[in-house]
């Protein structure tokens, strides 16, 4: 905890001692990339900082409600940054090339809650009982006696239930039900974001949803089950990744099943592979066996192969580790 607060204060001098911020997060960014990523832009913007807010790919819609989402960019500014804030990433190359490819940056600082997160800022701020970044940025602004708007604890809340499951996950721990109140006394409307996010769906994702339980399969043992979207599904539906976000919560569901894999596929001889752990299989070692990594409930990796050879591969693995 001295250390953490050591890095915090740290933190604040160098938000103090500078003016032009960018804040990034990882590809495909989820609830708590956005979040987290908002809810900074928001508190720096507050201090009156110039902050520009960049993903290497763009918010999907359900997110676009949040505050400063029509602000974020997908091409990065020819310009300068005193300091570069990497949200949630777990490793650096999740950033995108352009990030990782630009010189115009005076230093990095990393707040993470994966255990497999690296140490490439000036202040590595890495804490994986936090529940979500959301949380990290919570801490942060507490820790400088800030004030917590309403728009920040917006941002905050959706980074915080996206991650937890709606609270339902293993970290929902004490310090996350703590946080979300407190965002609630805020203002936050419990209901309307819940409504945004999960009654508010285009018609084609539920399209695409029905094809890809039709790729439903479990192993033999029943431990393990997954589902899978391939290109051509978003074709038939008129979809993109965007809106497979939450289908591998499908496999998860079922009873018996301890592990769910979503096969999403990137080109014609490559899947990203999400995996989600009811608790008892630490499934950031399985993605770590792939090249990929994460948290214990919730990891990815890519793998090459077309869906049956991936499918396969990965089953294969998952029965000896199980």
């Amino acid at each position: 905890m001295k250390r953490t607060r050591r890095m915090l204060k740290k933190i604040h001098e160098l938000i103090a001692n500078h003016s032009t911020f960018l804040i990034t997060s990882h590809e495909s960014p989820d609830g708590d990339a956005i979040g987290s990523s908002l809810a900074l832009a928001n508190y720096l913007s507050e201090l009156g900082k110039d902050v520009t807010v960049h993903l290497c790919d763009p918010v999907p819609e359900i997110y676009r409600f949040m505050p400063m989402a029509d602000k974020v960019v997908t091409d990065l500014p020819d310009r300068d940054y005193d300091i570069c804030f990497v949200l949630d990433v777990g490793e650096f190359r999740r950033a995108g090339s352009q990030i990782g490819n630009c010189r115009r940056i005076g230093y990095f600082i990393n707040l993470d809650h994966h255990k497999t997160s690296e140490s490439f800022g000036l202040v590595n701020l890495v804490d994986i009982s936090a529940a979500a970044t959301g949380v990290l940025i919570y801490r942060l602004i507490k820790e400088a006696g800030g004030e917590i708007s309403y728009a920040t604890a917006l941002c905050i809340y959706v980074a915080l239930i996206t991650d937890t499951g709606s609270f339902r996950y293993s970290n929902a721990n004490s310090e996350a039900f703590a946080v979300a109140g407190e965002m609630i006394a805020k203002g936050v409307d419990a209901w309307d974001i819940t409504a945004q996010l999960y009654e508010n769906q285009p018609r084609q994702r539920i399209e695409l949803l029905a094809l890809a339980l039709s790729k439903l399969a479990f192993s033999e043992c029943g431990r393990f089950a997954s589902l899978a979207v391939t290109l051509d599904m978003y074709e038939k539906t008129g979809t993109d990744a965007e809106l497979t976000d939450g289908f591998v919560n499908y496999p998860r569901s079922v009873s018996g099943v301890e592990v769910a894999i979503f096969f999403r596929q990137l080109s014609a001889e490559s899947f990203k592979v999400g995996f989600r752990s009811k608790g008892k299989v630490d499934v950031s070692l399985l993605a770590e066996g792939f090249g990929g990594g994460g948290h214990h409930n919730a990891a990815g990796c890519v793998v090459s192969g077309t869906l049956d050879e991936v499918r396969q591969t990965v089953f294969s693995h998952l029965q000896d580790v199980l």
